[in-house]
């Protein structure tokens, strides 16, 4: 197998739900980042063999393979194919796994992964939604899936809840977690952190989502979910817009068009879990990811973990004992958003430029997704 190299990775604000980038069509959004990323790495975008894009709901503006559409609507070569990935929230990680895959197996030399959602336009579970009330079904409606899972709802907020309590996390524990993730979110702005990987798009040049005027007092005065429940919106990920790609390269693509590797892809995996619970993937992925890497998590300079909702980081981090300076240190989807199909490859060009930035050698990337499922990978800075 040859080695697989990140030679580029950018992205855009995010966006606020109906903020900034909320008119914007998903692919000139998606556009603009593949745009700025082979401007950023002088790559030739002829010589790319593939496109992967994550996209989550696929209705409307973003079906059609977005991934090609925005390459297209960039203007590059249309002899470059594309396609469009869904592994729900880890869509556009998944693109980045599956952009590995092809660069090591020696398949492809030159692959661009990313992903883009615009939720303001496109809403969270759209397609199933649109297809039950135009009588298209269930996807949980299945006499299979009924006969091993019953009627019971299916759905990420139940899943949060149920990790919520079967790990202990109390509301004040998630609230705190919350906080710290506007919190340090607001220092990295203050600080330029997300200078060097944000390109400014459509007038805004700054993430959104990090709200400097949010409190303990103001989250414990939030009504919960569900009756009797734990959560609040204030401890979930916000409804976000954004994009973001990266550039996958062999040591041969590297030598041939002179491109500078950033990281090197050192581990990946993926696995499933329970789909009621949902969102406890994360911590298998990461026992089965480092155990493949040789690695312990105290090895591990800087975690992106997805915050989908406190509860499931907070669940994690008892389980896997990583440092908390060391988890989303920059803020997380809590403070900065989760554009659900491009949310991946945001948190990997996050991981990207901080570990170069710090001085971190090694990486890691975890998150749940639906259905029960999370991938895992592991970078090395060079």
């Amino acid at each position: 197998m040859s080695e697989a190299f990140i030679v580029g990775a950018v992205r855009t604000p995010v966006g606020r739900r109906k903020g900034a980038l909320s008119g914007v069509h998903p692919a000139d959004l998606g556009a603009h980042v593949l745009s700025a990323l082979l401007e950023r790495t002088g790559a030739d975008p002829g010589a790319v063999d593939d496109v992967y894009f994550g996209c989550v709901s696929q209705l409307g503006a973003q079906t059609g393979n977005i991934a090609r559409t925005a390459w297209l609507s960039a203007g590059l070569p249309q002899h470059v194919p594309g396609t469009t990935i869904d592994r729900q929230c880890g869509s556009s990680q998944q693109a980045v796994h599956f952009a590995a895959q092809a660069v090591g197996s020696g398949a492809a030399d030159l692959v661009v992964a990313g992903g883009v959602e615009v939720m303001s336009l496109v809403p969270i579970a759209s397609p199933m939604v649109v297809g039950e009330q135009a009588g298209m079904g269930s996807p949980y409606a299945g006499d299979g899936w009924r006969e091993r899972f019953g009627d019971q709802e299916v759905s990420q907020f139940r899943g949060a809840e149920l990790i919520a309590e079967n790990w202990g996390v109390s509301r004040t524990d998630m609230e705190r977690f919350a906080l710290s993730s506007h919190q340090r979110a607001l220092a990295a702005q203050a600080d330029g952190a997300f200078d060097d990987e944000i390109t400014p798009a459509f007038g805004l040049a700054a993430d959104e989502g990090p709200r400097a005027d949010t409190g303990l007092e103001k989250m414990a005065g939030l009504k919960t979910l569900t009756e009797g429940g734990r959560l609040t919106a204030a401890v979930a990920s916000q409804i976000s817009d954004g994009a973001a790609a990266l550039l996958i390269a062999s040591p041969e693509a590297v030598r041939r068009h002179g491109l500078t590797p950033l990281a090197r892809v050192h581990t990946m995996a993926v696995v499933g879990s329970d789909p009621i619970q949902m969102l406890t993937g994360p911590i298998p992925a990461t026992e089965k990811v480092l155990k493949k890497a040789g690695l312990s998590i105290g090895e591990i300079d800087l975690v992106e973990i997805n915050e989908a909702f406190a509860s499931v980081v907070l669940a994690w981090q008892k389980e896997i004992g990583a440092a908390p300076e060391r988890v989303n240190a920059f803020g997380g989807a809590i403070a900065l958003g989760h554009p659900l199909g491009a949310t991946g490859a945001r948190l990997m060009t996050t991981l990207v430029h901080q570990l170069r930035r710090t001085g971190g050698r090694f990486g890691l990337q975890t998150m749940c997704e639906g259905g029960g499922m999370a991938n895992a990978i592991v970078l090395e800075r060079l």
